[in-house]
C-alpha cells in the first residue's frame, strides 16, 4: 500500500493533527481509505517506535493505559516541508474510499447476504434434490439475466 516511508509520514501527519495511540491510528486510516485497507498493527508501532526514536513525535497523556502520540516540533517543521506529500498520501487514501463507494450499494449486499442466507437454511433444511437445484439455477440465471439489461 505504501512505498518506503510514507506510512511514516503519513502517522506523522495523523499525530500532528490530534494526539493519538496506536490503534486510532489503524481506525483512522481504515477510515480514510472506506475500510478498504487497514495496516497492521505489526506495521503501525514499529512506525511509531521508529518516529520517537527520530524525535518526530512524542509521547503525550492519553486516556486509559494506552499510548498517545503527538507532532513533536522537530515533527512539524518536517510535515510543513512535506505538507504537500503528506496530503497526496490522504487522497490516494481517500480515492480509495470512493472507488469502493462507486462499486459497493448497502442494499445489494444486504440482498446478496439474503441470498446466501436462504440457500445455507435450505441445504441445512434437507439439501437440494436435481429438479429443485434446477429451479433454483433458473431463478438465479434469469435475475443475472435482468441484472444484465439494466
Amino acid at each position: 500500500m505504501f512505498a518506503s516511508g510514507e506510512l511514516r509520514l503519513l502517522l506523522l501527519h495523523l499525530v500532528a493533527q490530534q494526539p493519538r495511540h496506536g490503534y486510532e491510528l489503524i481506525k483512522a486510516i481504515e477510515e480514510l481509505a472506506g475500510g478498504d485497507y487497514a495496516p497492521s498493527p505489526g506495521v503501525v508501532y514499529p512506525t511509531l517506535s521508529l518516529l520517537l526514536d527520530e524525535a518526530a513525535i512524542a509521547e503525550v497523556d492519553g486516556d486509559g493505559p494506552r499510548k498517545a502520540f503527538a507532532a513533536s516540533d522537530a515533527g512539524r517543521e518536517e510535515l510543513a516541508i512535506r505538507q504537500v506529500e503528506a496530503e497526496a498520501l490522504v487522497d490516494r487514501l481517500k480515492g480509495l474510499a470512493q472507488e469502493r463507494q462507486r462499486h459497493d450499494s448497502p442494499p445489494i449486499r444486504r440482498a446478496v447476504g439474503n441470498l446466501f442466507s436462504a440457500l445455507r437454511h435450505r441445504a441445512m433444511a434437507g439439501g437440494f434434490d436435481i429438479e429443485t437445484g434446477h429451479k433454483i439455477a433458473d431463478i438465479l440465471d434469469d435475475a443475472a439475466r435482468r441484472i444484465e439489461r439494466l
